[in-house]
């Protein structure tokens, strides 16, 4: 279950501008895109949020505000799950929205923000290609956007992506320096911290996937330098020529 912090760290998260969204109509198409492929099946909440194994979603009354919070929290003790890291913001804030429109409400807030990411229909071929992988709903926690932010979208996981690597290979490569290791209660897991404190130690624990944001007292966790965790583990999702194709996206929006 999502700690307080990180709600709000989520919730603050949202409030930035959609990715390739211009007006209303496109952010509620995406919305509706994303609904279809992550919450409209059968045995969840149904086309159009009509009901199926989960409750009926239009029609119901529910007000923006409460939307985004049961979409980004989840709820717990049910099979409704956070989805603060398993999409992107930009895919949060449009199914907000979409699903918003279907409790009656016409004109949803699209919170204004910093500049949205070069749209993907700006892209060529490939690099096109290779965003809607870097973002891919359908590979849930397994795609980039997991942990890696790109011109505002995504979760800032990691640190800003500077320089992409040379080929697939180096991909799979990459040197993580910034990962260590964090000892609770003689259990071990790899770590990267976020901020040492009197107060606490936060940190995200990459044991698997999704990261998850911890925060401890500072007497209760031992923290060291290097792991044996390695960035090819989490690429599984992904086969070279797609990786190849992220690196294509990479180069073409990614600013040293």
């Amino acid at each position: 279950m999502m700690d307080t912090m990180r709600f709000w760290r989520v919730l603050l998260c949202m409030v930035p501008a959609l990715a390739g969204a211009q007006n209303l109509a496109d952010a509620l198409k995406q919305g509706e895109d994303v609904f279809v492929k992550t919450c409209a099946a059968g045995y969840c909440h149904g086309p159009k949020g009509a009901g199926g194994g989960a409750p009926r979603l239009s029609g119901r009354g529910f007000d923006q505000a409460f939307i985004a919070n049961t979409v980004s929290r989840g709820v717990p003790g049910t099979a409704m799950a956070s989805f603060a890291m398993s999409l992107s913001r930009s895919e949060l804030t449009a199914v907000v929205a979409y699903v918003a429109t279907l409790n009656g409400i016409s004109n949803p807030t699209i919170p204004a923000g910093r500049p949205a990411e070069e749209p993907a229909a700006r892209l060529s071929g490939e690099a096109a290609g290779g965003h809607d992988l870097f973002f891919d709903a359908v590979r849930s926690f397994g795609r980039c956007a997991t942990c890696h932010e790109v011109n505002g979208v995504g979760i800032p996981v990691a640190t800003p992506i500077g320089k992409v690597p040379a080929d697939v290979a180096a991909l799979r490569a990459l040197a993580t320096p910034a990962v260590g290791t964090a000892a609770i209660a003689g259990e071990r897991m790899p770590a990267l911290i976020v901020s040492k404190t009197a107060r606490g130690v936060i940190f995200y624990d990459l044991t698997t996937p999704p990261p998850v944001l911890r925060t401890v007292a500072p007497g209760s966790v031992e923290t060291a330098d290097g792991s044996t965790w390695k960035h090819s583990a989490v690429l599984a999702a992904y086969n070279d020529a797609e990786l190849a194709s992220i690196l294509v996206y990479l180069r073409a929006v990614v600013r040293p």
